[in-house]
């Protein structure tokens, strides 16, 4: 790389020269890199989706699954309160 270490310190010239080639090249370029970049980036992106999608039924599992636990432990405390409670309907009395 010995044209990046010596040849555009300074030497306007030389950055001019690149500057138009890539200007040149680009249009050449550009389509063979968008064909491959393009597909990639929707795949990337779809995947991104189904990620979501599946986070988002995860979620709404693990929140009904929390839901029906918090609602036996409320079940079994009200449960466990009428059994001691006993038939004078007060706990502790």
């Amino acid at each position: 790389m010995a044209l990046f270490d010596n040849g555009l310190k300074g030497n306007i010239l030389s950055g001019l020269a690149v500057g138009i080639g890539a200007a040149v090249i680009a249009p050449a370029v550009m389509p063979i890199v968008a064909s491959v970049v393009k597909p990639l980036a929707k795949a990337a992106i779809k995947g991104g989706i189904m990620l979501y999608e599946k986070g988002r039924e995860t979620a709404a599992e693990v929140s009904e699954i929390v839901e029906d636990i918090v609602a036996e432990a409320k079940a079994e405390l009200e449960e466990a309160h009428k059994e001691a409670a006993g038939p004078g309907g007060e706990a502790g009395a």
